[in-house]
């Protein structure tokens, strides 16, 4: 056993060599990265939910790749980021959950692709550090030559931070707003003729919500449908408070119909420019759906939890030079796999770093396959660790958020950061809600205390709601399971404890 796992850090350690695994079609393409701020799997036309509309997101899945079974690294957002840009599981730099940052010598794929001759920009929600100018882990110090960002997230009429100086107040729907200034960034990179990656991270749908009047308009008759009381952020206090859920849907529904429409917005000017070809266009969500919104179909569980409604995310992929007809992949594919593949479609070696996504080349070149690794899941408990009085990896002062907030935190309207160093390793640090899936299987192990693990088995082939477990039928199947999610935990906290 240890030898295979030896073998897998190996072949995800090896960089992909320049020509070495070139996909087909088009030669340094320009990069869009997007992602929703809690938009599950389920919140799509596509997918077959009974309300939201989103007919660009639909219409991007009928055209080019989409994604059957993508799924956030994490089932929150700072965790799920910090993957998305490093291609490591968030563990391994000790964001174990929003509001904990990544490390200064973290590698991004901006910090790659502005290496290879891109010019690279980042607008919205950042949420794996600070976003001013002199923080460690700002967008600049990741690799990205601009950025106007904010610490968390973000709703109508946001204060965005332009290159880490003060905020400013942008009036507006904020999902038009990011992609007006897209816009603005592409027109000036093409003046220098070079390729360029854009992240968008979108301060919709996460709660508090609010929307514009036509697009409230579109879920009138929701109020009346849903009347039981969920619990949210007030947008006039700050604070918990309880509403009707279908007036929250209302308005949250509105915010991703709002984000679909900017996404448009931003596809047909790439279709007007001539750049649509050979523009990779991606759009993903960092997380299940919150609970306050989930209906809860048809997957088990909601954000913050393992389960496949806590992890699944809508995923799909526009490259016309490269998918020239629409298809669809059952390939089960993560956050984690932006960096590895991005890494082979630019020919650029991958970080000297251990890597835990796999690329997705084979699929984009429509070769038969799947993912040569497990897809891990873990819900890190840092409670030994702040037992301990640790060390901050970056200095305090730096990790205070400047951007207002909606949501109150402590006494404060704003977003401020921490990571700690890990000095050692205990058998408690292993604890938390964790998953392997391998191939169809999935097990999934809860065990907060000392004695008390709770392990379950699904078959998500045949099963996909999860709600038949298999250990009892399978246990020779956990036992080879859990010995490879031990394992991974191990490399993860070897990683967290030496880099830092």
């Amino acid at each position: 056993m240890k030898s295979c796992v030896a073998l897998t850090l190996l072949f995800v350690t090896m960089p992909v060599m320049a020509g070495e695994a070139r996909i087909d079609g088009a030669s340094k393409p320009n990069i869009i990265l997007m992602m929703g701020d809690d938009h599950g799997w389920e919140e799509t036309g596509y997918n077959g939910h009974p309300h939201v509309k989103t007919p660009v997101l639909d219409e991007m899945a009928a055209s080019g790749l989409k994604f059957e079974r993508f799924y956030a690294a994490h089932p929150s957002c700072s965790p799920t980021r910090a993957s998305f840009l490093t291609g490591r599981h968030p563990n391994r730099m000790g964001t174990f959950a929003p509001g904990w940052s990544f490390r200064p010598d973290e590698i991004t794929i901006a910090h790659v692709l502005s290496g290879a001759g891109y010019q690279c920009a980042h607008f919205g929600k950042w949420h794996v550090g600070a976003v001013r100018a002199d923080s460690p882990v700002c967008p600049g110090a990741m690799g990205f030559h601009t950025w106007l960002s904010h610490d968390n997230f973000f709703e109508l009429n946001p204060a965005l931070s332009r290159n880490g100086q003060a905020p400013e107040r942008f009036e507006g729907e904020s999902s038009e707003i990011l992609v007006r200034e897209a816009i603005q960034f592409i027109s000036q990179s093409s003046k220098t003729q070079q390729p360029f990656l854009m992240v968008i991270w979108f301060g919709s749908p996460h709660e508090p919500y609010s929307g514009l009047s036509a697009d409230l308009a579109l879920y009138d008759d929701l109020p009346q449908k849903y009347p039981r009381q969920v619990a949210l952020t007030s947008n006039e206090t700050g604070e918990q408070t309880k509403r009707a859920q279908g007036e929250v849907l209302r308005e949250r529904y509105a915010e991703i119909t709002a984000m679909d429409r900017a996404i448009g917005t931003l596809r047909s000017y790439l279709k007007d420019t001539g750049r649509r070809d050979n523009t990779l266009l991606f759009y993903c969500g960092d997380n299940g759906t919150s609970g306050d919104a989930a209906l809860r179909e048809p997957h088990r569980g909601v954000k913050g939890q393992v389960y496949e409604g806590g992890i699944l995310v809508p995923g799909i992929i526009e490259w016309p030079a490269v998918i020239s007809q629409p298809r669809s992949t059952s390939v089960r594919a993560s956050t984690s796999d932006l960096m590895p593949t991005l890494c082979e479609v630019v020919e650029q070696p991958l970080p000297k770093k251990v890597i835990d996504g796999s690329s997705l080349g084979f699929v984009l070149r429509n070769e038969p396959g799947d993912r040569p690794t497990p897809l891990y899941f873990w819900e890190y408990n840092p409670a030994r660790l702040m037992a301990s009085s640790p060390q901050p990896t970056i200095d305090p002062k730096l990790q205070e958020g400047t951007t207002p907030l909606a949501k109150k935190m402590g006494n404060k309207w704003t977003r401020n950061f921490q990571n700690f160093v890990q000095t050692d390793i205990q058998d408690s640090d292993y604890r938390g809600p964790r998953v392997i899936i391998d191939g169809g299987w999935k097990l999934v192990i809860h065990n907060p205390k000392k004695d008390d693990a709770r392990t379950e088995l699904f078959d998500l082939n045949s099963d996909p709601a999860e709600k038949h477990s298999l250990t009892s039928q399978h246990s020779e199947r956990v036992q080879v399971m859990e010995l490879k999610l031990r394992d991974w935990q191990t490399s993860v906290l070897k990683d967290l404890t030496e880099t830092q």
